[in-house]
């Protein structure tokens, strides 16, 4: 990363979190489970596409500032190996710089890392992962839960959307798992595992291909005819920020396996957030979950850090939530004396838009299904104010489900354009494809729905390249 970005990176973190460590109270810190996250806009349109990037709100919502998003913008089967951590030149300088330029970021990641890194390594540990590869979400986030980059790579593990759809994280208006630390974590491990089979078994080309996408390190690999990352890291082709990455995670796992005797003392630690996890069959508002568990709006709010509005998420059944440690028998008795159809209450979102130099009341209160009135009123405007170049508060016209299958076949159709095909022949293999395409064999079995023993049937065509899927690049 370049060194201004990173300057302007950590000034953002001083000035979002306080410059002294002790002043960072748990509270505080909860706040990042919150800050919701949603989609829209498209002055032309009466009917307004739908993508994740668009924020809707409720008045509610918009009156309580907590609500809405304040993101910091941030600069295989078998056990896998442990990750080398060399230290040279490279990796010397980040460890000097975490100790004296970066000393007050670095002291917050650590005491904030208390609070997830005993869960990072328990589902690292299950996928037969190293320890170390929690460090790779201090590096990306610094454990922040709504951590949103200028490439709006999302949450503690930094997803790009179709990278977090791939590894089964749900996100769109109403949810946005990437911000989930359980569910991005177990997401994040599968992909570092593929990264390392893809790479043959090399941890520092997976971090340098999370980094900068997989498709990237090949073409360097290629170019460079070396597999060395710290060789093709004295190349032009990779960015500065994928070749300072791998040296940068060195740097922060050696630190914080002993912080002491880096002159890390007196580090403020936090607790693990405990809770209980009820499953709800429909739509429930959060406040009702507050009422039912004896506590408030905001604490459940903070408990669910995916949930971008004041409810669960529409067709999705089952959903489970997070409710304070030791509530559960009290949510249980509670809900069950409370009809589905009463346990949600519908409420109007709203998004932003900003007008033109042609518009007027009358023309965007017709392109959004209201009137002039209502949009005065919701602005303090008066009919004869001037409003090019202002951003109005507008009402939504039809307030959008993203469902489960809706988001799949928008997937499916992007994914269907970027695919890359290749037929079988006499005497293939899963196996040999995957090296052949640099792929692993479990993601190949994945991307084409087959079992990894199955014999390939010859004229079968295959998914063998998902050229922007594979992309998980924040530059």
């Amino acid at each position: 990363m370049n060194p201004g970005i990173l300057t302007i990176a950590i000034l953002l973190m001083l000035f979002c979190n306080g410059t002294a460590i002790g002043s960072e109270a748990a509270q505080s810190l909860l706040n990042e489970l919150i800050q919701p996250h949603s989609a829209l806009t498209n002055a032309d349109n009466r009917e307004l596409p739908q993508t994740e990037e668009t924020l809707l709100f409720s008045l509610e919502e918009l009156k309580d500032v907590t609500t809405l998003p304040n993101e910091l913008f941030l600069p295989d089967d078998e056990p896998a190996g442990d990750i080398p951590l060399a230290l040279n030149e490279k990796v010397e300088y980040f460890i000097n710089y975490f100790q004296t330029k970066g000393r007050t970021t670095f002291s917050r990641w650590l005491t904030r890392s208390t609070r997830y890194i005993p869960m990072m390594k328990e589902i690292l540990r299950k996928e037969g992962l190293p320890d170390e590869l929690v460090y790779v979400a201090m590096i990306e986030s610094g454990f922040q839960l709504n951590a949103r980059s200028v490439a709006s790579a999302v949450g503690p593990w930094q997803f790009m959307s179709a990278t977090g759809k791939r590894y089964s994280l749900r996100i769109n208006q109403w949810i946005d798992e990437r911000k989930d630390p359980v569910k991005a974590t177990m997401a994040a491990a599968m992909y570092l595992k593929d990264l390392y089979e893809m790479f043959n078994n090399d941890w520092y080309l997976a971090a340098a291909g999370y980094n900068a996408g997989e498709n990237k390190i090949f073409r360097a690999i290629d170019k460079y005819a070396t597999n060395d990352f710290w060789e093709l890291s004295k190349g032009s082709y990779l960015k500065r920020e994928t070749k300072e990455y791998v040296p940068k995670l060195l740097a922060a796992a050696i630190i914080a396996k002993d912080p002491a005797y880096y002159g890390f003392v007196d580090i403020g630690t936090l607790p693990v957030v405990e809770y209980d996890t009820v499953t709800v069959k429909s739509r429930t508002d959060l406040e009702l979950a507050a009422t039912l568990t004896g506590t408030t709006y905001q604490t459940i709010k903070q408990l669910n850090p995916a949930l971008r509005h004041w409810c669960t998420p529409p067709d999705y059944p089952e959903y489970e939530l997070n409710i304070p440690k030791g509530t559960k028998p009290l949510f249980l008795q509670g809900i069950a004396s409370i009809p589905e159809e009463k346990r949600f209450t519908e409420k109007n979102l709203f998004t932003h838009y900003t007008a033109s130099r042609k518009d007027s009341l009358k023309k965007i209160a017709s392109r959004f299904g209201t009137s002039t009135k209502e949009l005065s009123d919701l602005n303090g405007l008066n009919h004869k104010q001037r409003i090019a170049g202002r951003t109005l508060i507008v009402p939504v016209k039809h307030a959008v489900s993203l469902t489960a299958n809706t988001t799949r076949t928008k997937t499916d159709n992007l994914s269907k354009a970027n695919n890359h095909y290749y037929t079988v022949r006499s005497g293939d293999t899963l196996y040999s494809l995957a090296k052949r395409f640099k792929v692993s064999a479990k993601l190949l079995a994945r991307w084409n729905n087959i079992k990894e023993a199955i014999t390939l049937k010859p004229g079968k065509r295959l998914i063998v390249a998902k050229t922007n899927k594979l992309n998980n690049s924040k530059s």
